[in-house]
């Protein structure tokens, strides 16, 4: 039989209701949460989210929707280690891992076009879908870019005008009106008096902030891709303020890191969100020790540039790394694994081969699996030449550093200074150098002529299949004899040549 609750007992539980409540949202205030979406998938997606003391507003900071704008995620991973005395913060440095660590803009598609109209479906898909509920949770939104040359209200040059992005803050509109609580919010003022805070830092007034209002509703807006990205869909669907934050690409990393910082920090002050521990990390990253397991066997420490010996066939997983960064690490074992990420991947080894340990995209850090059985390498015809002189000890380490490469599949081992002959349709790919007296990922293997990474080039082309003879894969005007004809490898080390493979096309 339904039992009737009396007034009195209604009233009861619903002050215990309160009461558990108001314990929960005290037992959460001063905490930091940590949700890991997709886990030990490739796009693996980390949400932190910093509750102050007392209670206030919510500013949601999202870096790395586009991998090839670092100062967005190292930003924005700066406040996870954070307190705060009131107000919330939610923080997702690294929105587009795969992209992060390819330093590509994308990878299927344009992270920060797919809020609206999207039709198709892929990881940027369900990325997107979990950063569209963290803008419901907010009263705030910042996404955290990199824009090319600088923009200016008037055209000033061709890279400081109306159509630039960079040392800007953008909105898409000037006044959000009506805003999720009612009232009008003027996106402008508070725009410009965070641009006021940043521009006391910037000496040179040419790179000085200006307001960017993209007018993105509006008929005759000149960015109306824009009412697809992150901003739009906050302002347009959420009614919240957002706001893009561009740094110009030319600018040294640190700079733009500290730009988005104060512009972080602005808005902060704004929201009334009042921080405990600020601070800031730059240092250089590097890997202390990795955690790996060997055909599932007990996991054992190795230290960076340790050795394992392994036998062919073989499995090794990677379980954890210890770096001086706690967040943005990957692994990758060269010539084996996947395109991104082979943390936690258990993999067959089949050749001598190198774990690659990263931070965001900057290597920190090898540890080196060799097979027991030789390798036998295809012949490479050698053209060292000989000075008479007495070898140093930098030369000799010049000459002990080997390259690793494949050629249309087949492995080849080729001496450093020799010389190798390709023809056209000849597939080349330089996968590593071996034998070096340091840590291979702090050398930076460049192709003359071939660009790996058209939208970063860092002159890093290890990995990169080059396509011998194809129209437009080399550029003959940095061939040695300025025809297409004769090309080189050169490897450096904090600027200095340690090496050269020199490759001759018969095309």
């Amino acid at each position: 039989m339904m039992q009737i609750l009396s007034k009195n007992h209604l009233a009861f539980l619903l002050f215990g209701v309160l009461v558990c409540l108001v314990l929960y949202t005290n037992a959460l205030a001063g905490q930091r949460t940590h949700t890991v979406y997709f886990e030990e998938q490739e796009n693996e997606l980390h949400v932190y989210r910093i509750i102050g003391s007392n209670p206030g507003k919510t500013l949601l900071i999202i870096g790395g929707i586009q991998g090839d704008e670092p100062s967005g995620f190292l930003a924005a991973d700066a406040y996870v280690d954070f307190s705060l005395k009131t107000g919330s913060l939610i923080l997702v440095p690294r929105a587009n891992f795969p992209s992060i660590l390819k330093r590509e803009r994308q990878i299927n598609q344009d992270m920060n076009r797919k809020f609206s109209d999207d039709r198709h479906f892929n990881y940027e898909t369900r990325v997107v879908n979990v950063l569209k509920r963290l803008i419901g949770e907010s009263d705030c939104f910042l996404n955290l870019h990199e824009g090319s040359g600088v923009y200016s209200p008037v055209w000033e040059s061709e890279t400081k005008n109306p159509d630039r992005y960079g040392q800007s803050i953008i909105a898409d509109n000037s006044v959000l009106d009506p805003a999720r609580n009612g009232t009008s919010v003027d996106l402008a003022a508070m725009a410009r008096k965070v641009i006021e805070r940043i521009n006391q830092n910037i000496d040179d007034p040419f790179y000085h902030f200006h307001f960017n209002n993209h007018r993105t509703s509006h008929v005759a807006t000149r960015h109306k891709e824009q009412r697809r990205s992150a901003t739009y869909y906050a302002t347009d669907i959420c009614r919240i303020p957002a706001f893009g934050i561009e740094s110009a690409k030319s600018l040294p990393l640190e700079q733009k890191v500290r730009q988005q910082m104060d512009a972080i920090n602005g808005f902060m002050a704004i929201l009334d969100i009042i921080p405990e521990t600020p601070g800031i990390n730059l240092e250089k990253p590097r890997m202390q020790y990795m955690i790996l397991s060997v055909n599932d066997a007990i996991p054992v420490v190795v230290g960076p540039m340790q050795r394992l010996k392994m036998q062919k066939g073989d499995t090794v997983q990677v379980m954890d790394i210890v770096a001086n960064y706690e967040r943005g690490l990957s692994v990758d074992v060269l010539g084996v694994g996947s395109r991104f990420n082979d943390m936690k991947k258990k993999l067959v080894i089949h050749e001598s081969t190198r774990i690659e340990v990263k931070k965001d995209f900057y290597a920190c850090g090898s540890v080196f699996l060799d097979i027991d059985d030789p390798l036998t390498a295809v012949p490479v015809r050698m053209d060292v030449k000989k000075t008479g002189t007495a070898e140093t000890k930098t030369e000799s380490a010049k000459k002990d550093i080997q390259y690793t490469l494949t050629i249309n599949g087949s492995r080849v081992i080729a001496d450093n200074y020799s010389r190798i002959t390709l023809t056209e349709g000849d597939i080349l790919v330089i996968e590593d150098i071996v034998n070096t007296p340091q840590d291979p990922s702090g050398y930076v293997v460049n192709f003359k002529g071939f660009v790996g990474n058209k939208s970063f080039n860092s002159g890093e082309d290890r990995g990169y299949p080059i396509d011998i003879g194809k129209k437009g894969v080399l550029m003959p005007r940095y061939s040695r004899d300025k025809k297409g004809r004769h090309y080189h490898v050169l490897t450096t080390l904090e600027g200095k040549e340690v090496g050269k493979l020199y490759i001759d096309t018969q095309l």
